[in-house]
């Protein structure tokens, strides 16, 4: 079956040229030109979302807000499309839940290569039955949901992967690159900042209990890796 792919970017120019050469691709193509229209053009067969910035009526940033808080479009892969080569812009829309981002302009063949990354990850089959725990966190690997004790951490899907992949592998030290290839699904196209900021965003999720921040390690040289707590079960 055919993946469907929504376009959001408000230059006539850019979303046809993305469209012919995705359809090229084998994909469907849908297309939006505003945030506004965005929204009310992703649909429950969407399966990934090519994102704009700067877009009139709604920005890039508060449609990627909005999906990634809605539980019906959260696990919508995006990757954003940006002009702009303000770092901040990046690491806010990656700190929101963004997948991926290119910088314009890029190649049809390197953007074909992040889809088809980013779609190989999301379409895994991850599921573990049962819970995990270490000290006072709980992960429900059926249920996809976190805990601190009592309270829930809500978790972006990269989140979750990382975290998961930390707590059932404790003490192992992680590159950047393995976990650009373990969670996000690409080695070559990867860029390494996109793992730092998923951690630093993970570490505040978990700073409600500071052992739990501080459990995941930065690795002078290597990565990271989650070491283990007392009283860990």
């Amino acid at each position: 079956m055919k993946q469907e792919i929504l376009i959001v970017d408000d230059e006539q120019s850019i979303r046809e040229l993305l469209k012919f050469n995705l359809e090229k691709a084998g994909y469907i193509i849908r297309l939006a030109d505003n945030g506004k229209s965005a929204l009310e053009e992703v649909g429950l067969k969407t399966d990934l979302i090519l994102l704009d910035l700067m877009l009139p009526e709604l920005d890039g940033l508060e449609v990627c807000r909005r999906l990634k808080g809605d539980v019906k479009t959260s696990s919508i892969p995006i990757i954003m499309l940006t002009a702009k080569n303000e770092e901040i812009d990046k690491i806010l829309g990656l700190e929101l839940g963004a997948d991926d981002y290119l910088t314009k302009p890029f190649s049809p063949r390197e953007l074909i290569a992040r889809i088809k990354a980013v779609l190989r990850r999301s379409n895994k089959d991850t599921t573990v039955v049962g819970e995990f725990k270490v000290g006072n966190l709980k992960m429900n690997f059926s249920t996809y949901k976190t805990f601190i004790g009592r309270t829930q951490i809500e978790l972006t899907p990269k989140e979750y992967e990382l975290l998961k992949l930390f707590i059932t592998n404790i003490d192992r030290a992680y590159s950047r690159e393995e976990l650009l290839d373990k969670i996000w699904g690409y080695e070559y196209y990867g860029d390494t900042r996109t793992v730092d900021v998923h951690v630093r965003h993970l570490r505040a999720k978990l700073s409600i209990e500071s052992q739990l921040a501080e459990a995941i390690e930065t690795v002078r040289g290597v990565g990271y890796r989650f070491t283990d707590l007392k009283g860990s079960q």
